[in-house]
Formats: C-alpha cells, sequence, structure tokens
C-alpha cells in the first residue's frame, strides 16, 4: 500500500505561481510512475501530468505543457508540480497518483491522495 498526501495549494491570482507537494508513505515511490491530475466542478478528472520512475521520462496534459514541471526526488519520497502562470481554468482538486507502469490512463492509478485545492482568481 501506498499513502499520497498532496500540499501547497491554495487562492492565488491569475498569473501567479504555485508548487504542489506528494509526499507517500508506506512504500518508495522509486518503484511507481507517478501522476498528478485534476477535477473541476462537473468535470471529468483529467491527468495534468504523470513521470516515470526514473524521473526522464515525463508527460503533460495539453492545456498545460510549457507552464506546469513535474519532477520527483525519490530519496524524499516526493513529487511535486510546478504551476507558473496559472489561468482561472486551473482551478480544480489536485491529486496525486501512483501507478506500477508508466501511462496516462486514470484507471491504471491504483493508489490515490485525497487532493488539494487550488483556486485561481482573475
Amino acid at each position: 500500500q501506498v499513502q499520497l498526501v498532496e500540499s501547497g495549494g491554495g487562492l492565488v491570482q491569475a498569473g501567479d505561481s504555485l508548487r504542489l507537494s506528494c509526499v507517500a508513505s508506506g512504500r518508495t515511490i522509486s518503484g511507481y510512475t507517478m501522476g498528478w491530475f485534476r477535477q473541476a466542478p462537473g468535470k471529468e478528472r483529467e491527468l495534468v501530468s504523470a513521470i516515470a520512475q526514473s524521473g526522464v521520462t515525463t508527460l503533460y496534459g495539453d492545456s498545460v505543457r510549457g507552464r506546469f514541471t513535474i519532477s520527483r526526488d525519490n530519496a524524499r519520497n516526493t513529487v511535486y508540480l510546478q504551476m507558473n502562470n496559472l489561468r482561472p481554468e486551473d482551478a480544480a482538486v489536485y491529486y496525486c497518483a501512483a501507478s506500477g507502469f508508466f501511462t496516462s490512463r486514470l484507471g491504471n492509478y491504483a493508489y490515490w491522495g485525497q487532493g488539494t485545492q487550488v483556486t485561481v482568481s482573475s
């Protein structure tokens, strides 16, 4: 079992930056692909970004590519999401998740955190 706890969310203005953190416990994350997903009210949960076990391979959703950066520190059992130039449409609950293989598919992530709220005012 992997327990995931997100932090770093908050209320910001458009154009601001936030860095989300996800700390894992129970197992080392070095054996997992780590992903960030988000869900806005009335919308489906969507992939924001994912990073492979090695930290070399990453992928991003089209709406965040070039503004968000995912990274991981396996020694600290932590994954990060640096979010720059935030837009009102980025407002959502952001979830951290872990998968046993590199994938963009939500259903392939076995472990999930409780989420952290990001609100962006215009």
